[in-house]
């Protein structure tokens, strides 16, 4: 039977023997760079298969989300779909990681707040060198943009940070190794760095 139990300000995940622990991860509006950070961690994806399952995320394309242990999640809070997406993980994991510059403070995408949103959209598909048919897109198929670019932890509750862009594999290893071992991660300062 999974559990979470109290311990600090967060919980950790405790487990049967044997049983795994569910991960899930998602894209929001960034530039997929925490994932590759994430698949750094080498040799130690041998040890880390036999204790996590890695059940939904953009390596792997189920889009079904129910009943997971951890969310890992990285980008920022772009356009409506990525708001669902976020309360879908939320809603579903017991924890939730909050991954990279991008997730934590709106990152690279947050730009865009300096200038509004209806200035980028001119700027983009009206003014832009180049554009042939200027013309704002208005398909019901695309997402609805936010007015402005948000970090997760303004819509829903955060349980874990990983800073950086991207955070080193080294972070990665650090919560995936916590998560095996039934502990809080503990991140050393040489772990928070922006490359």
């Amino acid at each position: 039977m999974r559990s979470t139990t109290p311990q600090g300000n967060c919980d950790v995940i405790q487990r049967e023997p044997g049983q795994k622990i569910r991960i899930a991860s998602c894209s929001l509006a960034g530039c997929f760079g925490c994932h590759m950070s994430m698949l750094d961690i080498d040799e130690l994806v041998v040890e880390v298969v036999h204790h996590l399952e890695y059940c939904r995320g953009p390596l792997n394309d189920v889009r079904e989300l129910r009943d997971v242990d951890v969310g890992v999640v990285e980008g920022a809070l772009c356009n409506e779909d990525n708001v669902k997406v976020l309360e879908q993980f939320r809603a579903n994991c017991d924890l939730l990681v909050a991954v990279g510059a991008c997730a934590i403070n709106g990152g690279l995408p947050a730009m865009r707040n300096h200038f509004g949103l209806t200035a980028c959209l001119k700027e983009a598909y009206l003014d832009a060198e180049g554009v042939v048919n200027p013309e704002i897109p208005r398909d019901a198929e695309l997402p609805r943009l936010l007015n402005r670019v948000r970090p997760i932890q303004e819509v829903v509750k955060v349980d874990y940070f990983l800073p950086g862009c991207p955070p080193p594999a080294a972070a990665f290893t650090e919560l995936f190794t916590a998560l095996i071992e039934g502990r809080e991660p503990a991140f050393d300062e040489d772990m928070v760095r922006f490359d």
